[in-house]
């Protein structure tokens, strides 16, 4: 795991994360994305609600001939992930740009390879008057109706588009999705042991439908039995092993 030196800074083999000013910090589901994606033959990146940057770093890691945007609407996230990628060794490949990926969709000038996002999932119900983790995680700012706007105007012809969501609302955003024309490829069932049930969904979406049957889903464990006190999985520690410090 990833070693942080204080609450709210981690560090992971090749970088730093430091997290005071957002208020979404390192999480699985974010590790999960980056490590995930694939970048072979990537040179183009756009990462949407980029957060501490976090996921633009670990994939300019994962592909070192990519170059890599992270759009934040949040001034201080933005200006936090922009000391992140800073004190990286990947500043001249990762740009940090502070705005909506609405208003950035419009001046984009090319399209992406790969497009990721741990994107807003809570659609419905109240929001409490604080800010914090439950509104940046509510889909008023982001809808996901507006991201897959974007993601249809910036995706380039054969590229892909990976996201995590918990598995209800990714289900619902498979459905949703094809209405865009973007389709999924891969699937996978993200559970926090092998004795539990799915929590959450990682999916890779393209604009053309895959050939024939759609391939079956994969499946993942976060731990290898019980929950946070036991030992991570082998599949997760092998997902993981170029970025956390054991």
């Amino acid at each position: 795991m990833a070693k942080p030196t204080s609450s709210n800074v981690f560090r992971f083999k090749q970088f730093v994360i430091a997290q005071d000013q957002c208020a979404m910090k390192v999480g699985t589901d974010g590790i999960l994305l980056a490590a995930w994606a694939k970048v072979e033959e990537v040179r183009q990146i756009l990462d949407i609600g980029t957060g501490t940057g976090l996921i633009a770093l670990m994939l300019a890691q994962r592909q070192t001939q990519a170059q890599i945007i992270g759009v934040e609407i949040d001034q201080g996230a933005a200006e936090q992930a922009q000391n992140n990628v800073a004190a990286s060794p990947f500043l001249d490949r990762v740009k940090i740009i502070q705005g909506s990926i609405q208003d950035y969709t419009q001046t984009a000038a090319g399209t992406f390879d790969l497009i990721v996002s741990n994107p807003p999932f809570f659609t419905g119900g109240v929001i409490s008057e604080q800010e914090g983790r439950a509104s940046v995680r509510h889909t008023v700012k982001l809808s996901h109706q507006d991201l897959l706007r974007s993601v249809q105007r910036l995706l380039a012809p054969e590229g892909s588009f990976c996201l995590v969501l918990p598995w209800l609302e990714g289900l619902r955003f498979v459905e949703l999705a094809k209405s865009y024309q973007l389709y999924t490829w891969q699937k996978i069932k993200v559970s926090p042991s092998p004795e539990k049930s799915p929590n959450r969904l990682l999916l890779s979406l393209r604009k053309t439908p895959p050939p024939g049957d759609m391939p079956e889903d994969g499946a993942l464990s976060i731990y290898a039995r019980g929950g946070a006190d036991s030992p991570r999985s082998a599949a997760y520690q092998k997902l993981t092993a170029d970025f956390f410090i054991r």
